[in-house]
């Protein structure tokens, strides 16, 4: 792995654990050139997925875009870290489950409204444009 500050190629692993209700594996990670740690994350990614948008422009599923905008959404709300967390891996693990590696956008939007709206948090605002 990569050292983000110095670019150093020669990272160690120090300390490794279960994340996300053991369903990834948080690392955390020293590098020898300039001392500085850093955490990385495993996930099983079972299959490469493709998001076919609306206009039919197709684009790499990115689980991190994902992730930043459900805890924009929550931000405010007093929901754990934790729960969000397994929110996103839920949702991950049925986009994978569908069979099938294209996936439409509408199809990912109405699978993240359903895991919203089956959180413990009750206030859900959708916004129709």
């Amino acid at each position: 792995m990569r050292c983000p500050f110095c670019g150093n190629i020669d990272t160690q692993v120090k300390d490794s654990r279960p994340a996300e209700d053991h369903v990834a594996i948080r690392r955390r990670r020293l590098c020898p050139g300039c001392g500085g740690r850093f955490t990385t994350y495993e996930r099983v990614q079972l299959r490469d997925l493709v998001v076919v948008k609306t206009n039919g422009k197709r684009e790499d599923f990115d689980r991190d875009k994902l992730e930043r905008s459900i805890r924009i959404s929550m931000q405010k709300r007093p929901v754990e870290p934790e729960r969000i967390d397994q929110m996103i891996s839920g949702i991950v693990r049925r986009l994978e489950s569908i069979g099938d590696t294209d996936i439409p956008s509408k199809t990912i939007g109405e699978i993240v409204m359903e895991s919203l709206h089956g959180s413990q948090d009750t206030v859900v605002m959708v916004r129709r444009w």
